[in-house]
């Protein structure tokens, strides 16, 4: 990835043009994929075709046979510990000795052509012995279920319990329901890719699309056996991420064939591996009861969420925390009982994904809230609007609420922005009806429904991680003209990151010309780019970066001025009178460079057993209203409308804030309509953009949104995050209108036809 460097104007509050959108649209942007170096080899991977079994041995005879290959490696050649993971090492580089689901790495292969090394794999002989697989999560903590890892005792990842209020109450109505969510895949369009170049004293530069340089170095350096200064690691072009990329894919495999081989190696996916090869979002199972005064007001809540976390943990324990701790919705209950579980199968793994526990907890709090609308005779926004949070409250987990909580306003903006026109009774285009490029109606069979919703989620890593980003900001004079070079590892994978530390860069130093050094581990680590947390935490170091910057810029100045009384304004040094007394090159003998390592306030661990606590540093909330037609002869569903709003504390980028709320309301769309990894017995029935089907530009409707400022006071410029909230209140708010249209309860997502149709 090359600097990137702007000259257009561009503040705070601003939307400039984004330095690599042209080219991305021109398709002349370099991913990951496009990697080349003229002695490169190919790296492919020996995938694993059972949910579980026993390795008895592996033949390599055939492949090495085979002209053009110049490695084979298996788990016996790692040279350091065979163990990686986000939260847990409990992930083996290579299978060594046993495999716990289909799809697992168990052998490398090296060739001089990706063709020849793709058939040198299909050589290798893996003696598999099948063993008793657990692919049933409900079944997972029973005392006759097999064990995922024999090093355990059980299959349980984290179990979390959230109790508060009144241990045994009661209320006058009570509804309830049961809900299954299904595995979602992040589906990027740029399927895992890198080039690991060794450089011939036993270390070794990666390039790689990821969301999470330093921490996919440090689990680099622990399978290899180096030190960190060994293995330096550079962000290539990313096409898109969304979680599926936190966790490491192909990285230490082309990094071992790199050093083995002593050549340059590229790996990359085809759409097949990348479904096997990242883990996905996880499903889940979702008990819930609300007890309410015949008003609809609150009384208490029970929940008890299960959570699929596959073959390894990954990052299964947060997104049981935050199931837990955010899972009864933006609402004000007095008593609540929470059970969140997440638990190891023989599935595939699971792990991050936009929304990150929330989604799932949300289209079971969100279908409740409707039934008991219904059940007490109140408006469906009315009673979201009488039970929503509001600033002062305390969560569920007794945390104070304090900054806006606009949930009544949210929720009622969206009920009163303008409806879709009704359709006609006759002269109907086809194209506008459910499945009508297909001819298959006029409109008979096709009802309306109107759905809402409205969800919170936390900002930023919680339960007292330490979450920091670090930026480097130099300032100097080429050519007699200012130039501000920002340096972070902050990975950039599509959501303008690039463009906000350049108008954080502007807006703090006044100097138009910033350039962005290419993201790499040369730099103290950003953080993942994941939880809605790169604007708010690596902005924040920027910001306190420049400000370190421009104190020095200005102790310098001071010094050739002899006066005090001074700041920055523009590329100018103005004293306080306002009178302008000279120019950044006149004081600018040499650069100004300062390295900031910034945190927000801190989180705590939440307590074991109540579950009390100030797990979350932030909170972002928004609402859907969602319009749908729904053919109820053959459950074919076209979403009409899509209409948002959302509170993002300040837009730094208006256009950027937008183009986030656009696409993750996309994807909760699309989980409440059609995607659905479909995992049978353990095995992937549906790798492939064929059969795993994602909304096209043709299934997303016109979309209504708007965008609130209430600035959250502990927050650099007041910032929320925004990428994470859309997806979470965008599916519910699909799922109720299909379920006012049909008049069906429809208690699992994705609804397919037959769920419609009763067939």
């Amino acid at each position: 990835m090359t600097s990137t460097e702007t000259k257009s104007a561009g503040v705070i509050g601003d939307s400039p043009l984004r330095p690599d959108g042209t080219l991305k649209v021109t398709g002349e942007f370099a991913y990951a994929s496009d990697l080349w170096h003229d002695d490169m080899v190919w790296g492919v991977t020996l995938r694993s075709p059972h949910p579980h079994a026993r390795i008895r041995g592996i033949d390599l005879t055939e492949a090495l046979a085979l002209p053009g290959v110049s490695a084979l490696l298996t788990a016996a050649d790692v040279p350091g510990e065979n163990a990686v993971g986000l939260e847990h090492l409990d992930t083996p580089a290579l299978a060594d000795g046993v495999v716990r689901y289909q799809g697992e790495p168990v052998a490398l292969v090296a060739a001089d052509h990706p063709e020849t090394a793709r058939r040198a794999a299909k050589r290798i002989r893996v003696d598999y012995e099948e063993l008793p697989a657990v692919t049933d999560p409900r079944r997972a903590l029973d005392d006759d279920a097999p064990l995922v890892h024999r090093t355990r005792d059980d299959n349980l990842v984290r179990a979390m319990q959230i109790r508060r209020g009144d241990p045994e109450p009661t209320a006058p109505v009570v509804v309830a329901l049961d809900f299954e969510v299904g595995m979602q895949d992040q589906a990027f369009l740029g399927p895992e890719a890198g080039l690991a170049v060794p450089d011939g004293e036993g270390g070794v530069d990666l390039y790689v699309a990821t969301q999470w340089l330093h921490v996919d170095q440090r689990q680099i350096c622990r399978v290899l056996g180096l030190p960190p200064e060994q293995v330096r690691l550079s962000l290539a072009g990313v096409g898109g991420a969304f979680g599926g990329r936190e966790d490491l894919s192909m990285h230490v495999h082309a990094c071992l064939l790199a050093l083995h081989t002593g050549k340059p190696v590229k790996m990359s996916y085809a759409r097949d591996e990348s479904f096997f090869g990242h883990v996905h979002r996880h499903p889940a199972w979702l008990r819930y009861e609300f007890g309410a005064e015949p008003d609809g007001t609150l009384v208490y809540a029970k929940a008890d969420i299960l959570f699929d976390g596959g073959a390894y943990a990954s990052s299964t324990g947060a997104v049981v925390g935050n199931g837990g701790t955010l899972g009864l919705g933006p609402y004000r209950i007095p008593s609540v009982r929470v059970d969140a579980r997440g638990v190891y199968t023989n599935n595939p793994p699971c792990g991050a994904m936009r929304g990150f526990g929330c989604v799932q907890a949300a289209f079971a709090h969100e279908a409740l809230m409707d039934e008991l609308a219904d059940t007490v005779g109140v408006d469906r926004v009315e009673i979201r609007a009488r039970n929503g949070m509001r600033e002062g409250d305390h969560n569920i987990t007794g945390q104070l609420i304090d900054s806006a909580a606009p949930v009544a306003e949210l929720i009622e903006t969206v009920r009163d922005m303008p409806l879709p026109p009704e359709r006609p009774e006759s002269d109907v285009d086809i194209r506008d009806l459910p499945g009508g490029v297909s001819n298959t109606t006029h409109g008979e069979g096709v009802v309306r429904g109107i759905g809402y919703a409205v969800t919170y989620k936390n900002v930023g890593f919680s339960e007292g991680f330490d979450d920091y980003s670090t930026a480097r900001v130099r300032l100097e004079l080429t050519a007699g003209e200012p130039v501000v070079t920002v340096h972070t590892a902050a990975a950039e994978v599509g959501q303008g990151l690039i463009t906000v530390e350049q108008q954080i860069c502007r807006t703090e130093l006044g100097v138009e010309r910033v350039v962005v050094h290419p993201k790499d581990t040369g730099v103290g680590s950003g953080g993942s780019t994941s939880a809605s947390r790169q604007t708010y935490v690596t902005g924040g170091a920027v910001k306190a970066a420049c400000e370190a910057v421009r104190a020095s810029v200005l102790v310098r100045a001071a010094a050739v001025l002899g006066r005090s009384d001074l700041r920055l304004d523009g590329e100018k040094i103005v004293a306080a009178t306002g009178e302008v007394l000279a120019g950044l090159a006149d004081v600018l003998d040499e650069a100004v460079e300062e390295t900031v390592e910034w945190r927000h306030r801190p989180t705590y661990e939440i307590d074991p057993v109540t579950g009390q606590g100030d797990a979350h540093v932030q909170y972002a909330f928004s609402a859907h209203r969602a319009v749908v037609d729904v053919d109820v002869e053959l459950g074919l569903v076209k979403v009409v409308a899509l209409d948002t709003a959302q509170d993002v504390g300040k837009a730094i980028n208006p256009d950027a804030v937008i183009g986030q709320i656009h696409g993750g309301s996309a994807q909760g769309m699309g989980l409440a309509l059609m995607e659905e990894v479909v995992v049978t017995d353990g095995r992937v029935r549906n790798p492939s953009f064929t059969d795993y089907l994602i909304p096209t530009i043709l299934d997303m409707p016109p979309m209504q949104v708007k965008v609130l400022e209430y600035a959250d006071p502990h927050a650099p410029y007041g910032v929320r995050g925004v990428g994470e909230p859309p997806t979470i209140s965008s599916g519910p708010a699909v799922a109720a209108a299909i379920r006012a249209a049909t008049g069906k309860a429809l208690r699992r997502v994705p609804v397919r036809p037959e769920h419609i149709t009763g067939t």
